[in-house]
């Protein structure tokens, strides 16, 4: 059986197992989930993964799931070079620090820039309008810092502009694609949303 990723490509860690898989030259098979469809909560995928998140893998008869854990794992099976995941125990050290400390202090101010620019003017009810409105001209204005585009630069050049662009084609047809959903699938994410912000 053929190493299986479980991904939804509109998910920062799925674009990163992706993007890591690909420029590693891994073989695997594609296994497109749609969270905005729940896909994620169906009894097959509830094998793969007991959490319910994407990003998953199966290779065999062994699953995984947290996009950090996939990585190291990959990394490890197939020897990926050294600059991925140091054999050195301090540079390992660095790399775990960054791993570590990476999901709690960058994942959620980029899914607040997510939500505010992408999904939240589709589907906020009214009387939370105000409350995220005050907040998303200080979020979104981070945006426009130079050292930010500089490093997303700096990203698409060493992963190259082909692999960024497949990985975030979909990501970046986000506004568009959320105005042709079903605004009442969309509601289950309103309480998400307003918990960014409170």
């Amino acid at each position: 059986m053929a190493l299986e990723l479980y991904l939804d490509l509109f998910s920062q860690p799925c674009r990163s197992v992706y993007i890591f898989a690909k420029k590693n030259n891994i073989s695997f098979d594609f296994k497109k989930l749609s969270l905005l469809d729940g896909q994620q909560y169906g009894e097959d995928f509830g094998k793969i993964s007991l959490i319910r998140k994407v990003p998953a893998l199966r290779d065999g008869d062994f699953c995984l799931a947290e996009s950090v854990a996939i990585m190291l794992y990959l990394a490890e099976k197939f020897k990926t070079p050294d600059f991925w995941y140091p054999a050195d125990l301090r540079q390992r050290a660095r790399v775990n620090e960054y791993l570590s400390w990476q999901h709690t202090a960058i994942r959620m101010h980029g899914s607040k820039i997510f939500w505010l620019r992408v999904r939240s003017p589709s589907l906020i009810c009214v009387g939370a309008v105000r409350l995220v409105m005050s907040y998303r001209h200080h979020v979104l204005a981070v945006l426009e810092y130079p050292f930010l585009s500089a490093w997303r630069d700096r990203v698409q050049e060493a992963v190259g502009k082909e692999l960024f662009d497949e990985a975030h084609q979909y990501i970046l047809g986000a506004q568009e694609s959320v105005k042709s959903m079903d605004s009442s699938k969309m509601q289950v994410y309103k309480p998400k949303i307003l918990r960014l912000f409170m």
